[in-house]
């Protein structure tokens, strides 16, 4: 089934100043070839400051430059969730691996945050999860309650615990990870973010759970929120999750990618959350069972 399509908004930047409109377009959208860009601008899918271009353009500083995407198939993906926990101000759900929770990469409709507001139109995610990832995302109903779960988030007043397997046999029972985090070059995907001297300072505490002859299950609590935390964090101390297509020892991304960065294969799992209420103080406390894979 096609989904409704989608229009790509930007503004030109000052870096971009004086570029041509199928040069930048290239670059700012990597998927794509300049000559499939071409192509597309020939069907009239590319406005700057709100009139179709050709192509031929040269762009400048503060311009508006939309792509308005046709609609398309979307990847398949698991279509359902469920409700952990619900009230006036708060929504709790069991996303299952394989969900997007935003529209992206490829993904509008069939994404936790669509399937959500089906049900609750004003729900917005305070947070989201991986793709690949399992477990509980919490969305906001109403604006006080987004406000302040927003503010809180990446301190101590919100316990985030996650269970996660990953490879090789862990010698020590607990690590405090604190390994910064920033966007790192690569050459076949531009950038990601991975394990930089010069990233954004983080902190993770993994405590073993067990361990096989190859594999260590690990509780993580996460104490910030950057983007991939808790591969990159496992990854640096030795210990890349199980199956992850993207990330290996030290944290870095693997120069040879066996598939998309966005491709699933490894467990993890947002199990635990515990916090206060936003709006009547009240102690939450939601647990999102383990899936079978663990």
């Amino acid at each position: 089934m096609l989904n409704r399509g989608y229009a790509y908004a930007t503004i030109i930047g000052g870096r971009e100043h004086g570029q041509a409109l199928v040069d930048h377009l290239a670059r700012l959208y990597p998927h794509s070839t300049a000559q499939a860009w071409l192509e597309r601008l020939e069907r009239g899918e590319v406005t700057l400051d709100g009139v179709v271009a050709s192509g031929s353009e040269l762009v400048a500083a503060g311009q508006g430059l939309v792509w308005n995407r046709p609609p398309w198939v979307e990847p398949e993906a698991p279509r359902d969730f469920a409700v952990l926990l619900e009230d006036t101000h708060l929504l709790a759900v069991y996303k299952p691996s394989g969900l997007p929770t935003l529209p992206g990469a490829g993904f509008m409709e069939n994404t936790l945050l669509r399937l959500v507001q089906r049900q609750s139109p004003d729900a917005n995610p305070v947070h989201r999860l991986g793709r690949a990832t399992s477990g509980i995302v919490l969305f906001a109903k109403t604006t006080e309650a987004a406000a302040r779960l927003s503010a809180d988030w990446n301190t101590a007043k919100i316990q985030k615990i996650y269970r996660a397997l990953a490879q090789g046999v862990a010698e020590r029972d607990v690590y405090e990870i604190v390994t910064p985090i920033g966007l790192v070059p690569h050459p076949l995907i531009g950038s990601v973010w991975a394990a930089s001297a010069g990233g954004k300072t983080s902190k993770s505490v993994a405590k073993v759970i067990s361990r096989t002859i190859d594999t260590t299950m690990f509780e993580v609590s996460l104490c910030s929120g950057r983007p991939h935390q808790i591969r990159i964090h496992l990854a640096s101390i030795g210990h890349p999750l199980v199956g992850d297509p993207l990330y290996g020892a030290g944290g870095q991304p693997l120069e040879e990618l066996p598939g998309l960065p966005g491709d699933g294969g490894y467990l993890l799992h947002a199990q635990f959350l515990n916090f206060q209420h936003p709006v009547t103080g009240e102690v939450i406390r939601v647990e999102a069972d383990l899936p079978a894979g663990f």
